[in-house]
């Protein structure tokens, strides 16, 4: 009876442990997934640099091999000015030199910026760097749209981690008690062991070398639930909700196991500590 009692206790802790790791799993796959997607609209910032109407062949080549180092660069497309002249009749379906007689439009590079460049400042600044090339007529992006997206980025970053936060004390609040609770029931035991001369830390280990193990235990079946959650995602919708990749998942399971592992023991430690303090009278008070 007292061994099915344990048993009974030690699942329901476990689970209870699992949901919780669970729940801080599932807010590092938010915030990945955040990242990632931020990672994604500040990589797709376009930069167009348009050549002066006299640049040469050779300036094209210089320019090419500029953008070709250049540190902000994450990748780039030469459109010749036959090339811009095609997608303006397409876009736009009417052709400027049946009425001009000549092709207005120059030769230009698109650029996409790497993500730790995609801000209002250093567009600035790259933008003065290649204007002040003499090859270059000017610079056009959205200086508009940059912004508001750093004004917005900036937001949703603070209310997913307000969010996190949150979370967090949510779970360890969860687990904290449900330790706390399992604890409880064997306050006598500690008490008795306090009573006979053992020393604290002999009276703590076993509590804590127990809910360690709950707490591995727990982490492995909240990585299973986490991957149940990633495959149902994608297999259903297509959705991949963050980066699959050695460092994102190493990154993953080792917070939830390292959450686990730290959660439990001092949940344990403070548990028992408390009891081991109580005088013997309000253990009946309690």
């Amino acid at each position: 009876m007292k061994r099915h009692k344990f048993l009974n206790m030690y699942f329901t802790t476990t689970i209870s442990v699992s949901l919780v790791l669970f729940l801080i799993g599932l807010e590092c796959v938010i915030l990945m997934s955040a990242r990632d997607l931020i990672r994604q609209v500040k990589e797709n910032v376009v930069l167009t640099v348009v050549m002066q109407e006299e640049a040469t062949s050779d300036d094209v080549l210089r320019l090419t091999n500029i953008l070709k180092v250049a540190p902000f660069v994450l990748d780039s497309r030469f459109i010749s000015r036959e090339e811009a002249l095609q997608d303006h009749i397409e876009s736009l379906g009417e052709d400027p030199q049946k009425f001009l007689g000549y092709n207005p439009l120059t030769d230009a590079f698109e650029l996409r910026l790497k993500e730790s460049y995609a801000q209002t400042d250093s567009i600035k600044v790259i933008d003065s760097r290649l204007s002040s090339l003499p090859y270059v007529e000017k610079v056009i992006y959205q200086a508009d749209v940059v912004s508001a997206l750093d004004k917005n980025l900036n937001k949703v970053v603070l209310v997913l981690l307000v969010i996190a936060i949150a979370l967090l004390i949510i779970a360890l609040v969860l687990i904290g008690n449900t330790i706390q609770l399992q604890i409880y029931s064997k306050r006598f035991l500690i008490n008795t062991m306090r009573l006979v001369g053992a020393t604290p830390w002999v009276i703590k280990w076993p509590f804590i070398r127990r809910n360690i193990w709950i707490g591995v235990e727990a982490s492995v079946v909240a990585c299973g639930l986490l991957a149940l959650v990633y495959y149902y995602c994608y297999s259903q919708y297509g959705l991949s909700l963050f980066p699959l990749n050695e460092m994102t998942i190493g990154c993953l399971v080792g917070v939830v196991m390292i959450s686990g592992f730290v959660i439990t023991f001092f949940a344990s430690l403070m548990a028992t500590n408390r009891y081991i303090r109580m005088k013997t009278n309000k253990l009946y008070e309690v």
